[in-house]
């Protein structure tokens, strides 16, 4: 008797196999249960992103702390901006070699993975929380890969991502609603940012400001559970004190808050410098022509160059920043670490290292503070001024100017000093710095280069459910028409004063040729014989038209363009056959409509809303 021998493959793909098909039935039967309408389950899934959002910032952390230490030779208990002693080679040639490893890295996920990453923002905007996790991934080995050989950015934008891509994974795979999707993704940066800053309130209306676009009682509870838990997971891994930890009490008088509004214009004017200055250093690579995976290591080439003359421009800046604040910089040293860090933070972004300006616009809010306020102890010496009370101010005005999260930022230095006095200040700071970007510029960091790329988004509030009203399914389809070459006295006779305003005229094959006002056609001074005019006389220009597969936003802003009330739909760009048309006040009313059901569906409908009806079994 002869026994076949058993395949392990073939038993670990059919485990695998039954595995998934029992994951997939579970997921179901969870989306279709009355188990994800309990506040229990609700408040499970946020904490829970929280918890792996500070687990993710953990990771993340020392994943960049263990090449600090490897590349650079670090010592355990500093950071590469704080760290004295350097070898010069490792500061020149390590970001060299680091913007060689981004490049190629990029290059190879591009060949891949053609599409462009989407971020929280962008996809809470535009797309309800889905965001691709695998996509996420490989932004956030760039990042690393960016911050651990020394560009001058922060790892915040990996913090982010990846916490708000496991909240969107979760909340597409138990099908969750799209209102649903979108808190959860407002969870995971919620929780990210409270466990990078140790700031619980600040992570929360972090989600509230840049990623879910409104505050609403909705969010409130899981948004607070998320930040909760990332700052609980933060507390636990790396201990209770602050990040950024203030020494002695803090001394504000009356003059101080004119000099923080000031301060505020003042950062405001930096924090446009240094938007404009990445995009300027990207346009500069364009320009040249150099290859994309080029230019991280020519990048690096300049951060290297520069960090030789100021190493704390190396990393993100939390070392440093702990060291302005705790020993201080001498003013010639302040002055020139503002330049550095503005052109190392504008050259790593734009030669194409991954990152945020969330830590960098900290550092140099910092070292602007200080040197505003040794620069007004030279001037005026008979005024007093707290140093560190002004770096404070700076440090949240400019944050607030380039990342556009004024609350967050006053949250941040209130949790970070627990003084409230100076919070008062960098609130006054922080608002104008915030007003002031608004009305010169118009844009925050992130919301500036969708701007580039030619997307009109402004926050993270959820625009995306227009692009999804196709005008297919709004067109009417009894539109008048008439051949463009028959008598104007048909048209006429056919079409009477008031009973429709717009007739579209079209040829032998049903194309259009244009749209004639029936007003215009029955007036005396049109066209002095109508037996020898023709409909086609009174097409005055190429006609505006809409496709069946654009949305609801094309038709608006066509309806503007245009300055007419009727636009007809056509079956291709090309052939032009008619086949239905859109009012604008349809349009118009469409969109009001959808507008109230989406603000209703936020306040009392969805998965993180109260229930409408307490009772677990509904009628």
């Amino acid at each position: 008797m002869k026994f076949r021998p058993i395949k392990s493959k073939s038993i670990l793909s059919s485990l695998g196999r039954q595995i998934a098909v029992r994951r997939h039935l579970l997921l179901r039967s969870f989306s279709r249960s009355e188990a994800r309408e309990s506040g229990g389950v609700r408040f499970v899934m946020a904490g829970g992103i929280g918890i792996a959002a500070g687990l993710v910032v953990a990771l993340l952390n020392l994943g960049v702390g263990l090449l600090h230490k490897l590349l650079f030779n670090v010592p355990a208990d500093l950071r590469l901006s704080n760290a004295v002693g350097l070898d010069p080679w490792r500061i020149l040639l390590l970001p060299v070699i680091g913007g060689l490893a981004v490049g190629v890295t990029a290059w190879v996920l591009k060949k891949f993975r053609p599409r462009d990453v989407v971020d929280a923002i962008e996809a809470n905007a535009l797309y309800g929380g889905r965001m691709s996790f695998r996509d996420s991934l490989g932004l956030v080995l760039l990042t690393v890969l960016s911050g651990g050989f020394g560009a001058s950015v922060g790892l915040e934008a990996a913090y982010t991502q990846l916490s708000s891509a496991l909240g969107s994974r979760l909340g597409i795979s138990l099908k969750l609603r799209r209102e649903d999707v979108r808190t959860l993704v407002g969870c995971g940066s919620a929780g990210a940012i409270a466990a990078a800053f140790n700031a619980p309130l600040a992570g929360a209306f972090y989600a509230f400001e840049l990623v879910i676009g409104s505050y609403t009682l909705a969010t409130l509870a899981p948004i607070a559970i998320a930040a909760l838990m990332g700052g609980f997971t933060a507390r636990w891994l790396f201990g209770t004190e602050p990040v950024f930890v203030v020494q002695g009490a803090l001394q504000l008088q009356t003059h101080d808050y004119y000099a923080f509004a000031l301060l505020g214009l003042a950062s405001a004017g930096l924090g446009v410098l240094v938007m404009k200055g990445v995009t300027s250093t990207e346009a500069w690579f364009k320009q040249w022509r150099t290859p994309v995976w080029l230019r991280p290591m020519l990048g690096g080439l300049i951060v290297g160059g520069i960090a030789m003359g100021f190493p704390p421009v190396l990393g993100s800046g939390h070392g440093a920043i702990l060291h302005n604040l705790q020993e201080g910089y001498a003013l010639p040293i302040l002055i020139g670490l503002v330049a550095a860090k503005i052109l190392a933070s504008a050259i790593s972004i734009g030669a194409g290292f991954r990152g945020g300006l969330f830590s960098s616009s900290l550092f140099l809010g910092s070292l602007f503070g200080s040197a505003v306020a040794m620069l007004m102890h030279w001037a005026l010496p008979w005024i007093a001024t707290d140093q560190q009370a002004y770096t404070l101010v700076a440090m949240g005005s400019v944050a607030a100017a380039i990342v556009g999260a004024p609350v967050t930022m006053i949250l941040l230095v209130l949790e970070t000093t627990g003084d409230f006095s100076v919070s008062i200040g960098v609130m006054v700071g922080v608002v104008v710095a915030a007003a002031a970007v608004r009305q010169w510029f118009g844009y925050s960091f992130a919301t500036w280069r969708f701007h580039l790329r030619g997307m009109k988004i402004r926050s993270a509030e959820d625009i995306g459910w227009i692009n999804e009203l196709k005008i297919g399914r709004l067109m009417r389809r009894d539109q008048k028409i008439i051949r463009a070459d028959s008598p104007l006295s048909t048209l006429r006779q056919a079409f009477l004063l008031g009973s429709t305003r717009q007739v579209f005229a079209v040829d032998g094959e049903n194309r259009l040729v244009g749209v004639v006002d029936v007003a215009e056609a029955h007036s005396p001074d049109t066209i002095a014989d109508p037996n020898k005019a023709t409909v086609r006389d009174l097409v005055h220009a190429e006609p505006a038209f809409l496709l069946p597969a654009e949305n609801l936003r094309t038709a608006l802003q066509l309806f503007q363009t245009a300055a007419v009330e009727t636009l007809p739909v056509v079956n291709d760009a090309n052939d032009k056959r008619i086949i239905g048309y859109v009012t604008e006040k349809y349009a118009l009313r469409r969109y009001s409509e959808e507008l109230e059901k989406r603000r209703g569906a936020a306040d009392d409908s969805g998965l993180f809303s109260p229930s409408p009806n307490p009772s677990p079994h509904r009628s």
